[in-house]
């Protein structure tokens, strides 16, 4: 629903969800000249090639360039990109889903099963903080594996820097049933009477705080439910109260697309698209997909995470492949990944600002133990030492 800013109601109610409306916003379509860096359109879902990505960015205004097409890709267009061969390492992914593995494992003999929000207990294998328990467990791994470029671009691209990266593994066995469809946190995580309490703005606000992701470790055929999109129903307006009433879920099914994926590959969305995991139709195909929700260093990320123990994990990693020669951006994309970017909120009566208006993030206290070769044990004593100061 594009209104003018002095149309726009201050609150939102079921009353204005109107399917025609939503239906003109879904119906658009995307031009590939419109998105000179993409390699293809299909099903309306931009498809972009890593490789060309990456040497794009290299090109002088190159990145800039790449990261404004991202961000209207992501805003006015259709809300949803594949980037092809974005881990172009099948090692780097198949060391991580050992470690995913190995989890599952572990939780399945402890006889524990992790919900999912939008589909039945029980339908699928679920890791929660695989962020977290994949550093600890793995963490070269780890770095290999958050070191990836095109996670890094386009979290920065639709996040802006600091960007707080979760993950949660996702295993939807053969027979497993789709999700409902839905929009993602924050406002897609509350009741329709608790959303609609949030002013309009807010609804505005609430998809620029999180980006979705899914990173497929095994090749993904249709038949083995790669998740469903519609294509552009991120820009109704007062979709986080529509998606559950019936009408809209109902043209959501009959109008979705699915892509299938090959392993490597990874997606990217607007939180605010309708979209839902798909049916496993397939006889054998237990289909693994790391999930990735990123929060900007403003919001507040879904899940709890100790990145003080991340970062003592994955630090003794990062000193050994800098010496081996791994480059800025390589540490870089760890330590975003790793790292508390954003140094509030802290007690500023023993945490007060140095050199600025804010005192260092954790994230930049890395970097420093980085650029002078720091142990590991005098990190973990400067990061505890921070955490302390931050405590009221």
């Amino acid at each position: 629903m594009s209104l003018t800013a002095a149309q726009r109601p201050a609150w939102l109610s079921a009353q204005d969800c109107d399917l025609d409306a939503f239906r003109a916003e879904a119906e658009r379509t995307t031009d590939a000249a419109d998105y000179p860096y993409s390699t293809a359109v299909r099903d309306n879902v931009l498809v972009y090639d890593s490789e060309r990505l990456r040497t794009a960015v290299t090109a002088p205004d190159g990145r800039r360039q790449v990261l404004a097409e991202l961000v209207r890709a992501l805003t006015d267009g259709p809300g949803v990109v594949v980037l092809q061969r974005a881990f172009a390492d099948p090692a780097v992914v198949d060391s991580a889903t050992a470690a995913f593995e190995s989890l599952i494992a572990d939780q399945r003999a402890a006889g524990t099963t992790a919900g999912d929000h939008f589909a039945k207990p029980g339908a699928n294998d679920r890791v929660w903080n695989a962020l977290e328990k994949t550093a600890l467990r793995a963490p070269e791994a780890f770095a290999d594996y958050y070191a990836n470029d095109m996670v890094a671009l386009v979290s920065t691209a639709w996040l802006g820097p600091g960007y707080q990266v979760t993950s949660q593994i996702n295993v939807v066995n053969p027979g497993g049933e789709a999700q409902r469809p839905h929009r993602d946190y924050h406002l897609g995580f509350l009741s329709d009477e608790a959303a609609a309490a949030y002013p309009a703005h807010v609804h505005r606000l609430s998809p620029v705080l999180t980006l979705q992701g899914a990173v497929a470790h095994i090749d993904m055929p249709v038949e083995s439910g790669p998740t469903l999109y519609l294509p552009y129903s991120h820009t109704y307006e007062p979709g986080y109260l529509a998606w559950r009433l019936p009408e809209f879920r109902a043209y959501f099914d009959a109008h979705h697309v699915q892509l299938p994926l090959a392993k490597g590959d990874a997606v990217f969305f607007n939180p605010a698209l309708f979209h839902a995991a798909g049916t496993n139709r397939s006889a054998d195909i237990r289909r693994m997909a790391n999930l990735l929700q990123v929060s900007s260093a403003f919001g507040r990320a879904m899940e709890t995470v100790d990145r003080e123990a991340i970062v003592n994990a994955v630090y003794p990693v990062l000193l050994a492949r800098k010496a081996e020669g791994a480059g800025d951006a390589w540490l870089e994309a760890v330590v975003a990944a790793s790292a508390e970017g954003y140094p509030f909120p802290t007690n500023l009566d023993r945490d007060p600002p140095v050199d600025g208006l804010a005192p260092p993030s954790q994230a930049d206290l890395v970097r420093r133990a980085l650029r002078e070769e720091w142990t590991p044990e005098a990190l973990r004593d400067a990061m505890r030492a921070g955490a302390e100061r931050q405590t009221s």
